[in-house]
């Protein structure tokens, strides 16, 4: 798997509303045309609910 990129990851998330879920993020993020890896990482997150996007990029960048 590639690694993500945090420019990538904003692109990715552009327009979310936050608080969200991690459901709304995948979807917003395959509608925005994000690859198929960082669609992946998402998904797979254990945090559910998200209050910034800080706190993606905290969840996205500590997990393996």
């Amino acid at each position: 798997m590639m690694a993500v990129n945090p420019i990538e990851l904003q692109k990715a998330l552009k327009g979310a509303d936050y608080p969200t879920d991690r459901e709304s993020l995948v979807s917003l993020a395959e509608n925005n045309g994000a690859d198929s890896g960082i669609v992946d990482k998402i998904s797979r997150l254990g945090q559910k609910k998200f209050t910034g996007p800080d706190q993606v990029e905290k969840a996205v960048f500590q997990e393996k």
